[in-house]
């Protein structure tokens, strides 16, 4: 039986439309603000990245639209599922995202949302969109390298 090591990140949720949406180009580390029932709600995983992002106000870094579900005991401690919530980076990363947003039209977007010893983490993606074609080669890529895999484990079955 293999230890689990404190320090590996125990991820939490994942943002797979993300992917299906956009090409991530650099990923980045960040810390979350969060108030305690809000933690608890992700210590219990209720917690949905699917339509969310991130987006620059007044030199701070926001992540929009993440929904983490209100803690069953919390009653008059919980916020509202879906408030913007401070993403906590480097002064001098998050302007350098900055200028990479307004200059190249990149979109930064939250991939996913992990913890990394007993801090909460958010893996930031500086992404480009994809056109349609894109998201079809993609679609038919993964679902050769799918069949391709389906015919080497039957393969190896036999011999």
């Amino acid at each position: 039986m293999a230890d689990k090591s404190k320090n590996a990140p125990r991820v939490i949720a994942n943002n797979k439309k993300a992917y299906h949406e956009y090409f991530v180009d650099e990923k980045y580390e960040a810390g979350i603000a969060l108030f305690g029932t809000e933690v608890k709600s992700v210590r219990a995983g209720q917690v949905n990245l699917k339509d969310s992002y991130c987006s620059l106000k007044n030199g701070e870094l926001f992540v929009l639209g993440m929904h983490i579900s209100p803690y069953e005991k919390g009653n008059i401690f919980n916020r509202e599922p879906r408030r913007d919530r401070k993403l906590l980076m480097h002064k001098r990363e998050i302007m350098k995202l900055g200028g990479l947003v307004t200059q190249k039209g990149y979109t930064l977007v939250p991939l996913s949302m992990y913890f990394s010893g007993k801090n909460v983490k958010v893996e930031v993606g500086l992404c480009r969109g994809k056109k349609l074609y894109d998201k079809r080669d993609s679609d038919a890529e993964r679902q050769a390298n799918r069949e391709m895999d389906r015919r080497m484990r039957d393969q190896s079955k036999y011999d």
